[in-house]
């Protein structure tokens, strides 16, 4: 167990301008709701493709970021533009020849979603053998490869899957590439923790606000509670105070990554509800109000500004955010185009608050 800093009498903390290293902005007019919380508080975002149709070309994560930069706000003074990083979603047919255009384009990574893992990820990999001549020409290139860490066999229990992708997928792939650089994203478990801990220097870990603030029974707290849903599912406590002590132990192995995924509050409202919460509104200030509570907010600044960048090769900002311990609370929602948008924690006091 780390050993912790009190930090209850701290009243502000100025720290670089984080990045946000796995985002969802959507497409369309919902990027003119979610782009600017965005764009409010981190320097570059890593923007995940799994719109409709997927991101699969260098040509259209080079339109997808225009319209991304067409719905950022201006930026602030002594801030530099917002920068949205872009992705290509990896199915079984990514022509390697791709990857090389995309490397030129300023595309970073390659994003894995096991085929039906998770929203809009029915193009997905259905065997990541297929995927390992383009995986060759990634690892060459120096574009990293972005996991969503689960299997998707229905006879694997919900709850296990990403343990079970460790030993049957990762494992395997990180034997087969050693020198590719993956990054294990929102990780969920003890077990994904403690593998990211101990496999090296090119593998890492983003973790959520979500799954540092709660466990599973914030699902079920008073009554089925959909806005709590997201994929991979929030665990049991034991998993969520391995995560804690992960973020706020000061290793480079692990930095910040909101998963952030807006959903129209009538969808998240169904029957069949879809995964994704929404934190891009208060998202610095979620990760404080985790990190103040682990007496750990000296340790923000490594997770959230520098272990990102560091890992992608990427100068850290150069600029700065403050925070400021005052009890505020974030809208109940937000208009979404012609729905409306419910966010995780809206309508809840938080007791940090970007300045």
């Amino acid at each position: 167990m780390t050993q912790r800093s009190d930090s209850r009498h701290l009243s502000s903390l100025t720290l670089i301008r984080p990045d946000d290293w796995h985002v969802h902005v959507r497409d369309g007019e919902a990027l003119k709701t979610v782009v600017p919380h965005t764009a409010a508080q981190f320097g570059r975002a890593v923007i995940m493709p799994n719109v409709r149709p997927p991101v699969t070309t260098a040509a259209q994560a080079v339109a997808y970021r225009e319209r991304i930069l067409a719905a950022a706000p201006p930026p602030l003074p002594g801030h530099t533009p917002f920068k949205p990083l872009m992705t290509l979603y990896l199915t079984d047919n990514l022509p390697p020849d791709e990857i090389k255009r995309a490397k030129d384009a300023g595309v970073v990574a390659a994003k894995l979603y096991p085929a039906g893992a998770t929203t809009n990820s029915d193009a997905g990999v259905t065997d990541l053998r297929k995927t390992y001549t383009t995986l060759e020409t990634m690892q060459r290139e120096g574009l990293l490869l972005l996991v969503h860490g689960e299997v998707t066999s229905s006879d694997i229990d919900l709850f296990d899957r990403e343990a079970v992708f460790i030993d049957t997928e990762l494992i395997p792939l990180r034997r087969d590439f050693p020198e590719l650089k993956i990054v294990f994203e929102h990780i969920t478990t003890r077990e994904a923790a403690q593998y990211v801990q101990s496999a090296g220097n090119y593998t890492a870990a983003t973790i959520t606000a979500h799954h540092l603030l709660y466990n599973r029974n914030a699902m079920f707290s008073g009554g089925m509670r959909p806005h709590y849903y997201c994929l991979p599912v929030l665990k049991r406590e034991i998993h969520r105070q391995a995560l804690v002590d992960a973020a706020t132990s000061g290793s480079p192995h692990f930095f910040l990554g909101t998963d952030s995924a807006p959903h129209a509050a009538h969808l998240k409202e169904h029957a069949s509800g879809c995964a994704g919460c929404y934190t891009a509104h208060a998202a610095i200030e979620l990760y404080a109000q985790a990190f103040d509570a682990a007496g750990a907010m000296d340790k923000l600044e490594g997770f959230a500004s520098w272990y990102g960048p560091d890992f992608y090769q990427l100068p850290r900002n150069e600029s700065t955010i403050t925070l400021r311990r005052e009890a505020w609370t974030p809208p109940e929602s937000y208009a979404f185009g012609e729905a409306v948008l419910k966010p995780l924690a809206g309508g809840q006091a938080l007791q940090w608050r970007m300045v």
